[in-house]
């Protein structure tokens, strides 16, 4: 059973000549193609999956996602750059149920002071729910730290 990176990379340079020095870009047919292997993969059981299968339908949205995710990210198919997230940080908070209910009051909002006033709320919550980062002093070399203050 290979990893879902490797059946991506597998089944484009099966279908397709990916020698090029590029990003490689597949029209809407190829990646239709590429699709349908990897829905045949999952289904033989040949790519990893965690938990249960889900339908044809579901399944095939998976895949789609699953390619654009690694023709994006895999150097060996996006030219060899590394992958830098658009909005990083953007899905920050997003399973908090206060910070989901302040950004939608926020998206609301037409007035700018009363979006920045949520803004100070939502901020506020990001720091609370932010995990402090611990560092052992005592593992650090004595010149950093007494560069650092510690």
């Amino acid at each position: 059973m290979m990893n879902q990176k490797e059946a991506v990379y597998q089944a484009i340079t099966g279908m397709f000549d990916v020698s090029g020095d590029g990003a490689v870009e597949l029209s809407r047919d190829q990646k239709h193609d590429v699709i349908s292997v990897l829905v045949e993969g999952f289904k033989a059981k040949r790519i990893s999956y965690a938990g249960e299968l889900p339908d044809e339908k579901s399944l095939r949205n998976y895949c789609s996602g699953l390619l654009n995710n690694w023709l994006r990210k895999d150097t060996r198919l996006n030219g060899g750059t590394k992958y830098q997230a658009k909005n990083p940080g953007s899905r920050r908070g997003a399973t908090d149920p206060q910070i989901s209910a302040l950004r939608k009051l926020q998206s609301i909002q037409t007035d700018p002071d009363k979006v920045a006033e949520i803004q100070v709320y939502i901020d506020k919550r990001l720091e609370e729910i932010t995990p402090k980062v611990e560092i052992d002093t005592s593992a650090l070399p004595a010149d950093l730290k007494a560069k650092f203050g510690f």
